[in-house]
């Protein structure tokens, strides 16, 4: 959806969604699916941080030497990080507080406002504290708003370890299943399928990352519609891979 304004600490998202549907001629649905860029669910709820706010400890120091990045940045990522998996100039890798792998914390210097990059004025963005809860909110004022049940998932765009490029990746989930487990049905054979689980929030979220662009398209709401119902709603947590079955440690 065009027309959705620079977002602001405290801004209500709901409000800016509902607005935006308005603006473009829709109306919310039973059955949608809004789909909303990370970045503005961590603006509205303050996760903005100035760099010259930052104050490196030891460890920062000592990883920004070997990785060439900001110390402070670094100080950022040690702290959303529940430990560091691998490191290469300018990359840390690791495994964050919501259980997600990705590249320096999931933490954006892009179009974060004016003063991009490390100088005067430089910011941050981190992820949302809590994105399910972030998306479950706001599906709740979305229902009070309209009596419409509708879903809402928070992507970003995270990189694989075993593909190269990014994709659309959902990392908060509210009203429909983020992992749908299709093991028991059966194939076009009558064969009953062993091992299928679908991650449903994940293709939503790569499909709804094309439409909102990469780069300076301002398109950070995107409305689904048509997906039929699909198994008990879930949440993005249930696509984290326990520890003890990643097999890329």
């Amino acid at each position: 959806m065009s027309g959705v304004p620079a977002i602001r600490p405290g801004d209500d998202l709901a409000r800016v969604a509902l607005d935006a549907m308005q603006a473009n001629g829709l109306d919310f649905a039973d059955g949608d699916v809004l789909v909303m860029a990370q970045k503005i669910v961590s603006k509205s709820e303050g996760r903005q941080v100035a760099l010259g706010s930052v104050v490196p400890g030891q460890a920062a120091l000592a990883l920004a030497e070997q990785t060439g990045k900001d110390a402070r940045l670094v100080e950022l990522i040690l702290s959303e990080a529940q430990e560091v998996l691998r490191t290469r100039p300018n990359l840390i890798v690791v495994r964050h507080r919501l259980g997600l792998v990705l590249a320096n914390a999931g933490i954006d210097q892009s179009n974060v406002g004016a003063g991009d990059g490390y100088g005067e004025g430089a910011q941050a963005l981190l992820l949302p504290f809590d994105p399910d809860a972030s998306a479950a909110r706001l599906r709740d004022a979305i229902r009070a708003a309209t009596s419409k049940q509708v879903a809402v998932l928070v992507i970003d765009s995270m990189g694989r370890a075993w593909r190269m490029g990014t994709t659309g990746t959902a990392i908060g989930v509210s009203g429909i299943p983020a992992l749908l487990d299709l093991r028991g049905r059966p194939d076009l054979n009558g064969r009953r399928l062993e091992t299928s689980e679908l991650g449903l929030a994940d293709e939503i979220a790569a499909a709804a990352s094309l439409a909102m662009g990469q780069a300076g398209e301002g398109r950070p709401l995107v409305l689904v519609r048509g997906l039929p119902t699909m198994g008990k709603p879930g949440a993005a947590a249930d696509l984290i891979r326990p520890v003890q079955m990643d097999l890329f440690r």
